[in-house]
Parts: structure tokens; sequence; C-alpha cells
């Protein structure tokens, strides 16, 4: 595949809609769920009884999939001590799409991670009180790291060791952003957005058939500091990077996504990965993957899969991107 260098950046996606007419007009929404800030624009000023039901569905899969929502599926999971647990026909099938790439690294991806993300503090507004935990403690947490400890019989799932625990952050925003578009292709809306913090979702083209425009943000600079863009049509962007939840700690920047065979944030030439693709779920999960993977194995991924592209960006600020991934010559 061949690879295009051009000018350093790391993304940030950032949406602009325009609309025409009445009946085109762009009517939006923002909430707060899976700690981060959510908005979903549908182009007819009519439908706000749509997005209000799109929220609706971000609490009910919130209610059913976050780790630390108590009573979700995955917190019983979590606070059964190995006894099997029933679940609902989406959980299982999330919980087997994430064993799926878990098997593709190796388990350089695991859901079962939670042990070890939970003792690194990356959530905390306060940057005193967070602090990089001891050897022992990381060494003791990656004994619990191991997704041949999940066991899924139809709707079933049972945790063969009790101190193990489950976390879907790597794919569950773009499940549910899948299932909102469902939602709104069923309510007949044919151009809307739906962006869940790093992930955005495109629904058909604008009313005037143009393109939806996804800004990229410079690197660590004021939230909505474009340095590029990309124009898509019906389809997801996803990114994964070092630069959104992270803190530094004697002169050393340590970011959210743990590799799982060091305990430690992964170490490579990476600063941030997107990916382009029709399912916001596959988009989810190979933005986190390839960023594990390293810049040549993720190309060398990306490069066998159909209709999926990657921007890749380097820290010493190359931005490499596959062929069918083009980005617009100004912001």
């Amino acid at each position: 595949m061949k690879k295009n260098y051009l000018l350093p950046a790391i993304f940030f996606l950032l949406l602009f809609l325009t609309g025409c007419g009445e009946k085109n007009t762009p009517v939006s929404k923002t909430g707060f769920y899976f700690d981060t800030v959510i908005t979903i624009t549908v182009y007819d000023a009519s439908k706000e009884e749509v997005l209000s039901r799109c929220f609706e569905l971000a609490g009910d899969y919130e209610d059913l999939l976050s780790a630390t929502k108590e009573n979700s599926d995955i917190w019983k999971i979590n606070h059964a001590e190995g006894k099997p647990v029933k679940v609902s026909e989406e959980t299982a099938f999330l919980l087997q799409r994430a064993l799926y790439y878990a098997e593709l690294t190796d388990g350089l991806i695991d859901p079962s991670i939670a042990p070890l993300s939970s003792l690194w503090d990356f959530s905390s507004a306060n940057s005193e009180t967070r602090s990089v935990p001891s050897d022992s403690d990381i060494k003791e947490r990656l004994s619990h790291v191991n997704y041949h400890n999940i066991l899924i019989d139809g709707t079933t799932v049972t945790l063969l060791d009790p101190d193990a625990s489950i976390d879907l952050g790597f794919i569950a925003k773009g499940y549910i952003a899948d299932q909102i578009k469902e939602y709104l292709l069923e309510e007949k809306i044919d151009s809307a957005v739906i962006s869940l913090g790093g992930n955005v979702l495109t629904v058909g083209n604008k009313p005037d058939h143009s393109p939806y425009r996804i800004g990229i943000q410079k690197p660590f600079a004021t939230t909505g500091e474009s340095i590029s863009s990309i124009s898509v049509s019906d389809l997801s962007v996803v990114s994964s990077g070092i630069y959104e939840r992270c803190f530094e700690a004697d002169g050393i920047l340590y970011h959210h996504i743990l590799d799982t065979h060091t305990g430690y944030p992964a170490e490579n030439e990476l600063a941030a990965v997107t990916i382009l693709s029709s399912s916001s779920l596959e988009g989810d999960a190979l933005s986190t993957t390839c960023f594990l993977l390293g810049l040549e194995d993720g190309m060398e991924l990306i490069s066998s899969l159909p209709d999926t592209e990657a921007l890749f960006i380097t820290k010493n600020g190359e931005l490499i991107v596959t062929d069918g991934f083009h980005l617009n010559q100004s912001p």
C-alpha cells in the first residue's frame, strides 16, 4: 500500500455543519455519556423528538455496557466473583467482538484490562492527584489481565478468574454510534452526524448532497484549532491518541493506551491513529488496535482489510495516510 507523507498533526474531530432551507436546517443536542461529551445533529428541525430518543438510547447503552454503572451487565459480571452472569444479547455480541480483537492482537487488545486500567488515574480532573503506580502493583494487576478467562456461553458470561474484570472502553462507543445511526435510518433521517467524543459517524450526505467536513485538531493546541480536514459521506471516523487522557510526571508523558505486556502506556513511534470505515464499532476497535501494533504492523493490518483506511501520526511529526484517506488541502 502506498504511503503519503503530509504535514505534521495530531487530529481532533471538529464538525463543519451547514444547512439549507427550513426543512433541512440542522438541529443538535448535546449531553454527557460514557465519560465524554456527545453531540448528535440531524438536518431536519422538525425531528427534535428523534434527537431525544437518541439520547435515551445512549443512556440505555450506558446502563448496559458501562463498567462503572452499578447493575449494568458489565458491572454485574465484574462483581460476580467468578459466578456465571446472564447478560443481554447485545452485551454478549459486543464481548464476542472484543474477544475477536484480543485474538487478532495476541492480547495487546484485552477486554479484561479493567484491573490494570483502574490502577492508572487518567480520569481525575486534578492533575496533582495523578501518580505512576508502583511496579509491584502493576505486576499484581497484570496477573488478572487475560482474555482467555472470559467464557461466553450463549448469553451467559463467566470470569474464570474471580479477580478479573472487563472494560469495553475500546469498542463500546463505536457500537453505540452504529446503533444510533440505525435508529436514525429507521426514522427516515438521511442527513445526520453522530459525535461521541473521538468517534464521529455520518449519515448520508448533507442536504445539498455535499460531504461532511471533519476537522483535524492541531497537536495539543486549543480545541478547535484545526490543521487539516477530511470530507466524508456515510462513514465513520474514529481516533485514538496519546493527547486525550494523559498526565506528566517527572518529565514523562503517561497516556491511557496501556500495553498489556508491560502494564505501562504503550511506547512506539505513534502519537495517534484515525480509522475511516463504514462501521464505527470496527473503527473504534481498529484505532486502538493499530496504535498498539505500531506504524508498520498497523499499516499492514489496514492494507489487508476491505473498505478501511487509516491515518497514522508519528511522534516526530509525520502524518502518514493510506491511499483512500484524502485530506483536504485547507482546514
